[in-house]
């Protein structure tokens, strides 16, 4: 793809967006170098990448690279058997902890998670977990190796810390007794590695010892006394010690590395591949792109595509389509209406999608592979190449036409523009007439009304416009395919403020047949308007027609239900009430039958047949339908939680658990069963006060019945009181709850310093009536609430 065309159309600015997105510094350099590509088995390899790249992202979220750090130096010292130091062995440790962690993001969660093309990348990662941990046991950072690193480093530090003390000791009892006086300060100072004292320059032969400095005035010696100076040299032996220590250890963990070069090597590249992946993933998420369907017959269906480099708030979608029904499409219309736009968003989406990445439009766009992009678009004059607008654009196409075949792509911007109108019309239609018998895919721009013409008489050309609202003089920016476009000068010139009669004398000098011409435009444009205004309000009428429709639909199915459930019930209840007339019929005969054979009196005859038509009574009334009915009419204000009531339908009693809405239903749990039921078919079952003497039925059976129900507020305030105050009333109140059947309680309790509200907590996680418990929601009380879930 020539270098030429990408700049035209601003890929750079694709690949530095792309780049943004990308955290190593390989990857960085794999989008740096992404080209549009001509092979269409790498094409689609790219973008199922992308794809499920774009995919993981969605479900997973993203993922940094950025500890992959290049480290093909370090692996090429350890290749020749040098060591490392700690900066380059804590690099490659990064490295191999960012592999555990990008392997353990690649895993599926379920079986449900399909495979996809990335799985060979995560597979192939080596985290080393065994390698990492002991470079993490022997190196704290780049500047500390740890003391446990090994017994021996750990004992010369040990000595090293001794015999500091044992320096810091002698030197404090030298400044602060005999050598007070002679001192500049009573201090100990370091120099050269080495503790000395500020001596003043006059008390120089008073104190014994090595002179390592002097102060810039000369009037402060810095001596090394000799009370320390063998305790000095025994130190500086152990520091080298520590340091040839310090040197077994990095070779050893060196050597250890060196075991894991072609691991860690595959690690970083894949790490990196990832993330040039990833990076095109993120870019797709962040401009709302979805996945082309490619081909190479050279066929262009781009559904409401976005130019990527214009605010996607503010862009609106161009629909077009080349190479299918027509395989050269001339877009007409005014100055900044957007006909360069469409251009630029045809040819950058089609290089965007040659490069692998996803593409700024509806899904099931498509787009063909073609061997070059050839653009020439804006102006190129040149003073030092003395150049005009007309000699830069036609060297351009001079240099198309030398390279351009039927795999190309052609974009011409305001075609033969820059020289005299009638001459560059004439070229224009040649150039394009030049094309298109070879069958080559191409779009130009331009204000000619002879390539309108020309589009509208020649097989295989189009026409398209860019809509422009003259009554507001705003272009609309909508592409419109199939339709010539006006440029509108009079119209806006008059809007601008022009005089009439400098307009009407320049209609004038307007030929017959370009006024023929530009009214059949302008009719056209009338006919498509009223066209799509029509074309709306059918489909709006067939919209709601359809939702019309479906509630019929909706409707029909309620009362097919319905009527089939009063059918099956109707059904059912009748075969029992037969089934009743029968049994009681074939008693009756067979004790007919039995008074036949027997010797039995007619008062027992008489009594038999008086039970058998009270029982007939009874079937009969068990088959009719019987609405019980309240008592009395409640009111909404009539019900408060915990008030026991009786379902009349079900024949249940309750507690209601929350208040009437405003169609008057409430909400009353009967036992394990809850249930929303209207106050109609309620009523309020009166109870004795839990205070007033206690009173005992006993029945038939001896069994005592108790009947005691308690109004229980579903909040409880402990705000002022003590743990243990607290913890006392609130298990008496949880006990009135659980007994009215609340199923969640308000605990108040205050923020102040916690204390309570930890003893509550400690209280409730012991409770094995308590399913739950958590602080409320931010408004409602958040860390001065407790809501607790009863079950």
């Amino acid at each position: 793809m020539n270098n030429k065309t990408l700049q035209k159309l601003e890929f750079d600015k694709i690949i530095s967006s792309l780049e943004n997105e990308a955290g190593s510094f390989r990857g960085k350099q794999l989008c740096r170098r992404l080209k549009p590509m001509t092979d269409p088995g790498k094409i689609d390899l790219l973008q199922e990448q992308t794809s499920a790249a774009f995919t993981r992202i969605i479900k997973k979220g993203r993922i940094s690279f950025g500890d992959a750090a290049p480290v093909e130096e370090s692996l090429k010292r350890l290749e020749i058997g040098g060591a490392l130091n700690a900066s380059e062995l804590l690099r490659i440790c990064r490295l191999l902890s960012n592999t555990a962690r990008v392997k353990s993001y690649g895993r599926h969660d379920t079986q449900e998670d399909l495979a996809d093309c990335l799985d060979i990348y995560f597979d192939g990662l080596e985290p080393l977990t065994p390698l990492v941990n002991e470079i993490e046991r022997c190196i704290i950072s780049e500047d500390e190796i740890s003391d446990d690193a090994s017994s021996t480093l750990k004992h010369i530090r040990r000595n090293i810390n001794s015999l500091n003390d044992r320096v810091h000791t002698t030197l404090s009892g030298l400044v602060n007794g005999s050598l007070r006086t002679y001192l500049q300060d009573a201090l100990i100072t370091m120099r050269g590695d080495r503790y000395c004292i500020p001596v003043k320059a006059e008390h120089r032969s008073q104190v014994q010892g090595l002179i390592h400095d002097q102060s810039a005035s000369g009037s402060t010696l810095f001596i090394e006394p000799m009370a320390i100076v063998k305790l000095n040299n025994d130190l500086q032996e152990l520091y080298v010690k520590e340091q040839d220590e310090i040197r077994k250890i990095l070779a050893s963990l060196s050597e250890e590395t060196a075991q894991y070069i072609e691991e860690i090597r595959t690690d970083y590249r894949s790490l990196t591949d990832l993330d040039f992946i990833f990076a095109r993933g993120a870019l797709a998420l962040s401009m709302r792109a979805s996945r082309p369907v490619l081909n190479e017959e050279g066929r262009i269906r781009i559904r409401e595509g976005r130019h990527p480099l214009l605010d996607q708030k503010k862009v609106v979608p161009i629909t077009v389509s080349l190479g299918d029904e027509f395989s050269l499409l001339i877009i007409t219309g005014p100055n900044t209406g957007g006909k360069t736009v469409s251009l630029k968003t045809v040819g950058l989406l089609t290089l965007m999608g040659q490069s692998g990445l996803h593409i700024p439009a509806a899904d099931r766009s498509e787009l063909s592979v073609f061997r070059q992009v050839y653009a020439d678009i804006g102006d190129e004059q040149s003073i030092e190449q003395s150049l005009s607008t007309f000699s830069s654009h036609m060297t351009n196409i001079v240099s198309f036409l030398k390279k351009v075949d039927e795999r190309s792509l052609v974009l011409f911007d305001e075609l033969g523009a820059g020289t005299d109108p009638t001459e560059g019309a004439a070229l224009a239609i040649a150039i394009l007439s030049h094309l298109h018998k070879r069958n080559i895919r191409t779009m130009a721009t331009t204000h000619y009304s002879e390539l309108k013409v020309y589009a509208l008489s020649t097989p295989g050309v189009e026409n398209a416009c860019c809509e422009f609202d003259v009554e507001s003089l705003r272009p609309t920016y909508r592409l419109l395919i199939g339709i010539p476009g006006k440029s509108n000068a009079f119209a806006i010139s008059g809007k601008l403020g022009l005089p009439d009669y400098i307009i009407d004398d320049a209609k004038k000098r307007l030929s017959e047949q370009d006024v023929s011409f530009e009214d059949l435009l302008s009719d056209l444009e009338a006919s498509r308007r009223t066209i799509e205004k029509e074309q709306a309000e059918i489909a709006a009428y067939k919209k709601e027609a359809e939702a019309l429709k479906h509630q019929a639909a909706q409707k029909q199915e309620k009362l097919d239900e319905q009527r089939d459930r009063i059918l099956r019930e109707a059904n059912e209840k009748a075969n029992a009430i037969l089934r009743e007339a029968k049994e009681v019929a074939d008693e009756t005969i067979r004790n007919f039958h039995k008074f036949g054979k027997e010797n039995i009196s007619a008062a027992e005859m008489e009594k038999e047949r008086e039970r058998l038509r009270k029982k007939i009574k009874d079937t009969s009334a068990s088959a009719s339908l019987k609405t019980n009915k309240p008592k009395k009419n409640h009111k909404p204000s009539d019900f408060k939680l915990g008030e026991s009531v009786k379902v009349l339908s079900m024949n249940l009693t309750g507690t209601v658990s929350s208040l009437p809405d405003a169609r008057g239903n409430v909400t009353v749990q009967m036992g394990i069963l809850r249930s929303q039921v209207h106050i109609s078919d309620l009523e309020i079952i009166e109870e004795v006060s839990p205070y007033a003497p206690k009173r005992m039925n006993r029945t038939s059976k001896s069994k005592i019945k108790m009947s005691k129900s308690l109004s229980v507020s579903p909040e409880i305030n402990l705000l002022g009181k003590t743990v243990d105050e607290a913890v006392a009333e609130l298990d008496k109140y949880l006990d009135d709850a659980l007994l009215s059947h609340l199923n969640s309680v308000r605990v108040v309790h205050g923020k102040g310093t916690g204390a309570l509200r930890k003893g509550i907590h400690e209280y409730l996680r012991r409770q094995k009536h308590v399913k739950s418990y958590h602080l409320a929601e931010f408004g409602e009380g958040d860390a001065g609430v407790t809501i607790v879930e009863l079950g």
